[in-house]
């Protein structure tokens, strides 16, 4: 009974929250001062109420639920006295004239432990684990070896650097979520809330249908467009995946490749202009680029993972025998269909329109969610229960406020890195490694936000990695723009990268497959996705807005792109034109691998290579023997 008084509390803060974004977004902020802390308090309260530690392990013995509930209220009141305190001082910080005492530093410490805590519970050890050695270090860093020293901080420093200020917990990343991305998470619940997937789905299965993965293709398509809407890539995997993977099983794909389809298509989504999981919003933030700039530059390399995804698609499909979807099994779209798909088409036309008109993202998120509320009454069970639409924005306000914890715990990554320089460290630290060598330093990179990425939602994903990653790669020369789609992207895809695969994880249940072989069917699918943010570094021109933009390094960059994605997918599916043998899908590697080495005479080589397989490829009946059957597999009816 506690429980569900406490869930209900939660949600009746949770919908303030929501609505408190949607004035801010038309209106602008109060006082930073006292609306940054106070919305991160209250963001605080929603997350414990709505789920408190008793509902994560169900305690049956009533004296550990007791024990339970005092580690929530000793949580929530850290965060509440700390944030009292930093109110009192609130007007007097802005003159830099306050003395805190041992009481207030020790107070604080109590809060910024209670954030990385939350942090712990809400995304798992990585983010916590970051944030609780960086506050470690900057306390303790001057007893360490003189390699990793500092000269000493005290806890007086330590907390005015992460809590009584603008640059720890309730620095830029807190004042860019409440001005801007709270709507768009909001707004993504509100798009999910209102039904429109099932339509989606369906029109998608019509447009693909008539291609040999039918349902995988629309997967595909249909999980894309939700994802970039979405800032969560599990709940897009668990609000697509209902539908689509159980389609996807029955055309004769493999339980993991179905769960692999899913969990891909639904990372990709995060990577898709316009909204990109939020992330673009962020981004013009950091490298004030203009948003509209930001989702031209993305828009070539998330056209390549689209493209690279369905091309593995096909390929696999020819390989299994799978034929396209017969014209009767069709689902045959309705009036119902397309007035439910405006449902989805408004509110993203809406996003265009309002930032075409040159008004800021904030108000166009914020009109995208009216018009998104209004036209969810096109759905039945909307005009029957409306209140669901306040549940929706209850759901918005949780989901921002899980999201808000996140950014607060890095906020004290990024006032210990500030105070301490260990991210010019780290910078220094990967640009010695790969010292006279871009590529080395790349992957280097590439492998620490796979690391850093695991187990969060894209927007703290991508925002803790660029804080530790992003100056490594500045050092090297590359665009602002290129270094910060070049982490997004390693952030992104590290919900499909084992061991912690979280969008595998959340597909292999509707798939009923082992999340382990979804997770490495997901690598497979997705591999020109690892690949394409190393081609738009060593060729910016793939961005199309970057200084010294050349239009022969475009069109040569394309083709090459476009020919690493036959040679992989064929490789992979060991079908190009009729099976391959083992030799000939090496043999695609290779040229894969040629191709990729810009600057040099052997991508040339590469190129001729994939010119004489291509051919044989077209024209099957000319293969030689080694190379593979020049006729296709019989369809999976007739075996």
């Amino acid at each position: 009974m506690l429980t569900d008084s406490s869930r209900r509390l939660g949600l009746a803060i949770a919908v303030v929250l929501a609505a408190i974004s949607i004035y801010t977004s038309l209106f602008g902020i109060f006082d930073p001062g006292y609306q940054r802390p106070l919305t991160f308090a209250a963001c605080v309260l929603v997350a414990v109420l709505v789920k408190p530690l008793v509902s994560l392990y169900r305690p049956r013995n009533g004296a550990t639920r007791c024990l339970f509930w005092l580690i929530d209220a000793l949580l929530v009141g850290a965060v509440l006295l700390a944030v009292a305190r930093f109110l009192s001082f609130a007007g007097a910080m802005e003159n830099m004239l306050v003395d805190y005492s041992r009481t207030d530093q020790l107070i604080a410490l109590a809060g910024v432990v209670a954030v990385i805590e939350l942090a712990r519970r809400e995304f798992g050890l990585g983010l916590s684990l970051f944030a609780g050695v960086t506050l470690l270090y900057c306390l303790f860093g001057d007893l360490l070896p003189p390699a990793v020293r500092h000269a000493g901080f005290s806890l007086d420093q330590v907390m005015q650097g992460m809590w009584y200020g603008f640059s720890g917990v309730f620095g830029a990343p807190v004042a860019v979520m409440i001005e801007l991305l709270f709507i768009y998470i909001v707004f993504g619940v509100i798009l999910e809330a209102t039904g429109a997937g099932p339509a989606l789905v369906r029109m998608s299965i019509r447009i693909t249908g008539r291609l040999p993965g039918g349902p995988a293709h629309a997967a595909i398509f249909a999980s894309m467009l939700f994802g970039t809407m979405s800032g969560s890539v599990t709940a897009n995997v668990a609000g697509t995946g209902a539908f689509t993977i159980p389609m996807i099983k029955r055309r004769g794909f493999s339980p993991a490749f179905a769960g692999a389809v899913e969990a891909a298509a639904s990372t990709g989504g995060q990577v898709i202009p316009p909204v990109m999981g939020a992330a673009a919003f962020m981004m013009a933030q950091l490298t004030g680029t203009p948003y509209l700039l930001i989702c031209v530059a993305a828009l070539l390399p998330a056209l390549f993972y689209v493209s690279a995804l369905f091309a593995a698609v096909y390929y696999e499909a020819r390989r299994l025998g799978i034929e396209a979807t017969a014209e009767h099994e069709l689902p045959v779209l309705t009036k119902d269909d397309w007035l439910r798909s405006l449902m989805f088409v408004a509110p993203v036309l809406t996003v265009i329109l309002v930032l075409a008109a040159g008004r800021s993202p904030a108000m166009a998120g914020v009109w995208a969610t009216l018009v998104a509320m209004a036209f969810g009454f096109i759905n039945p069970e909307i005009r029957r229960r409306p209140w669901s639409l306040i549940v929706a924005l209850a759901g918005g306000g949780v989901a921002a406020s899980r999201i808000m914890i996140a950014v607060g715990a890095i906020g004290v990554v990024i006032a210990g890195m500030d105070l301490t320089g260990l991210g010019l460290s780290f910078a220094q630290m990967v640009a010695g490694l790969g010292e006279h060598s871009l590529l080395l330093s790349l992957l280097l990179t590439a492998l620490g936000c796979l690391v850093l990425g695991m187990g969060m939602p894209t927007l703290p994903a991508y925002l803790i990695i660029v804080l530790v990653m992003g100056p490594a790669l500045r050092a090297f020369d590359v665009p602002l723009i290129a270094a910060h789609l070049f982490v997004l992207y390693f952030g992104v895809l590290s919900a499909i990268t084992p061991p912690v695969a979280l969008a595998a994880f959340a597909a292999a249940p509707l798939a009923d497959a082992n999340p382990m072989k979804v997770a490495g069917a997901s690598v497979r699918l997705t591999l020109v996705g690892f690949l394409v943010p190393f081609l738009f570094v060593f060729n910016p021109s793939l961005l199309l807005i970057v200084d010294g933009f050349n239009v022969v390094d475009l069109v040569w960059g394309v083709l090459r792109i476009v020919l690493v994605i036959w040679a992989v997918t064929t490789g992979f599916a060991g079908f190009g034109g009729g099976r391959l043998t083992v030799l000939a899908r090496g043999l695609r590697f290779v040229v894969a691998a040629l191709l990729m080495m810009r600057g040099t005479s052997v991508e040339l080589v590469g190129l001729v290579m994939a010119v004489v397989i291509l051919f044989f490829d077209f024209v099957p009946h000319r293969r030689p023997r080694w190379m593979g059957q020049a006729s296709a597999p019989k369809p999976l009816a007739d075996r």
